[in-house]
């Protein structure tokens, strides 16, 4: 007895499951991504040849201690958060970011409390900041 092969129809490609890898490649890559808002601050640093600018009339000054402890244009703030810090400046520049901006630091406070005045002044928009130092001593 001979049996007669049934024909198969050519259907195509099936496409669905590679379809499915794409999506899952997709997803995969939308959650594993992380994004990140850069903020950049201008910094105007001073030279260190003596030469001295004039302050403008209204400025802000954030002064640091040895300890870590803030104060803005000689008022000293209850705590060393960055929320107290953030709220002391806009207070004193009520609103404005474009005062200028200067951080004075003791020359032993530690990293941490200048990046975080910093970090403040980036989070509320100033972009006139500027970092004092001292001329250094020519005793060699």
């Amino acid at each position: 007895m001979k049996f007669r092969r049934q024909r198969k129809n050519d259907q195509g490609v099936n496409l669905t499951p590679l379809i499915d890898v794409v999506f899952l490649l997709l997803i995969f890559f939308m959650v594993s991504t992380t994004f990140t808002k850069e903020s950049h601050l201008v910094l105007d640093l001073p030279e260190a040849d003596g030469k001295i600018e004039e302050t403008p009339a209204q400025q802000i000054e954030v002064l640091i201690g040895r300890e870590g402890d803030y104060s803005i244009n000689g008022k000293p703030l209850i705590n060393r958060q960055i929320e107290t810090l953030m709220k002391a400046l806009d207070e004193v520049s009520q609103g404005n970011s474009n005062t200028p901006l200067t951080i004075t630091a003791d020359a032993n406070t530690t990293h941490q409390a200048v990046v975080t005045a910093m970090d403040a002044a980036g989070r509320m928009g100033f972009v006139h900041l500027k970092i004092t130092t001292k001329q250094p001593d020519n005793d060699t």
